[in-house]
């Protein structure tokens, strides 16, 4: 049985979530997105909010979210600003290779610190040459004895300016692709780790995005969080938990340009008569509606198979994709609305543009998702239909007969190259349509 309804307990945290946003968040985004700095004092008042690392245990003293509580989380704070919103949800998705590991010491250790402290861990896979592209890492992971030996760089990673502590994957063979990668956990003060300069972006401005850079550094075993081998599985299983909630981050924004389009439509006037009025612009907030609440469906549902154990892979891959594009469909049509108006930096639309257009390519992008969906069609998927060539498409003879009258005691069959469908003991000769021998006919009635 179906059941769409939030808990009091969910209700709870969206309406905390809510009230953080448009109360530290809101208010000061067109501010950090000029100043294009990340504001460090929104996210420790979003830790002792209990908004930050919501998804570590109890057991490691966390509160033990599970997806769909942070999914809840995510738009709300998406909602007030993007760019905010994606570095206070950087923790989460630097911690999660630490809970779906196997290393326990590593749980205790940082998931302790995490949870206790406002301590930030950013997760860092991409690199100057590769993003969406995991397996082709360059970043070099050379043991010596029981230890591993760090080098290389990795590029657009969210709060790497910040980060106390980062989970790294390297690759112990760049010719080896998936076989080679392995993954660590680095400490920011660890002697040969270094940082690059704030990126300069579109949009997500007051998110910090920076290159680390790792010099013979010395990661010891106790800090090996997959052997090589099993880094590649594990940031996939990373992307499969942590991908609903870029399509959250959608779902918020979109939904912010919404009633601001909404707002303006309502009291704009033109031709003598208000936006809201006009069909055009009642079609365009119809369907900015239905795309917002689709998105959720599709975010909700992923991150509730996640909760319950189930592959969310392709669930996750589906709302990422459409959720993301849709936003920026939205985004579009808001400043559509808002006109000349939507295009100046005083109102919000542009921001809400710029900020959108970064969903569609980061953690996967949307032709990557694709490949991923386009695979588990063409692949893993089960159809419930039969075979085209076992496909029975009867037709009657002019009898007027009811089916079961007509159809008792025919044999048919069916070419497999037109389609033609022969009634008769046996196939014809040569088939009257397209003319191919008997060979390529099949039995298809009685099944």
């Amino acid at each position: 049985m179906l059941d769409f309804t939030l808990s009091p307990e969910q209700l709870e945290i969206q309406r905390q979530a809510r009230d953080f946003a448009l109360k530290e968040i809101l208010p000061k985004a067109a501010y950090y997105d000029e100043l294009n700095v990340l504001p460090i004092d929104i996210l420790k008042k979003a830790f002792d909010a209990g908004l930050l690392n919501g998804g570590i245990p109890k057991k490691y003293g966390g509160r033990g979210l599970g997806l769909i509580e942070g999914v809840l989380i995510t738009e709300e704070l998406s909602a007030a600003c993007l760019g905010l919103a994606t570095s206070l949800s950087d923790n989460g998705l630097g911690i999660e290779p630490i809970i779906l590991s196997n290393k326990e010491d590593l749980k205790k250790k940082y998931l302790t610190i995490l949870s206790k402290e406002p301590k930030f861990i950013c997760f860092a896979t991409s690199e100057p040459t590769m993003g969406s592209d995991v397996a082709g890492m360059l970043c070099h992971a050379a043991k010596k004895g029981n230890d591993y030996i760090l080098n290389g760089t990795k590029y657009w990673i969210t709060n790497a300016g910040i980060a106390d502590y980062m989970t790294v994957f390297a690759t112990v063979d760049p010719k080896s692709q998936h076989e080679g990668i392995c993954a660590f956990v680095v400490e920011r003060d660890w002697e040969g780790v270094s940082t690059g300069e704030h990126i300069q972006k579109l949009g997500q401005r007051a998110s910090n995005t920076a290159a680390l850079n790792f010099k013979n550094v010395v990661v010891p075993k106790e800090n090996v969080l997959a052997e090589p081998g099993e880094g590649f599985v594990l940031a996939m299983r990373t992307f499969s938990r942590t991908r609903p909630s870029i399509g959250a981050f959608a779902v918020g924004a979109a939904r912010s340009a919404m009633e601001f389009a909404i707002d303006y439509a309502k009291k704009r006037q033109a031709f003598g008569m208000k936006l809201q009025n006009y069909e055009a612009i009642q079609f365009k907030i119809a369907e900015m509606y239905q795309k917002m609440e689709t998105s959720r469906l599709l975010v909700l549902k992923s991150a509730w198979e996640s909760d319950n154990g189930m592959d969310s892979t392709i669930s996750a891959s589906i709302a990422k994709f459409y959720a993301t594009e849709a936003a920026f469909e939205v985004a579009s049509e808001a400043m559509q609305i808002a006109g000349g108006y939507g295009y100046t930096r005083m109102f919000p639309f542009e921001k809400i543009l710029r900020d959108v257009r970064l969903l569609m390519i980061y953690e996967g992008t949307s032709e990557i998702q694709r490949v991923i969906v386009a695979g588990h069609a063409l692949g893993n998927y089960k159809p419930v239909m039969p075979p085209l060539e076992e496909l029975a498409i009867l037709r009657s003879e002019g009898t007027g007969k009811m089916f079961d009258d007509e159809m008792k005691g025919k044999t048919a069959w069916r070419c497999r190259m037109c389609g033609y469908v022969h009634y008769g003991d046996n196939p014809p000769d040569e088939c009257p349509s397209c003319f191919f021998p008997s060979t390529a006919f099949k039995k298809v009635w009685p099944a």
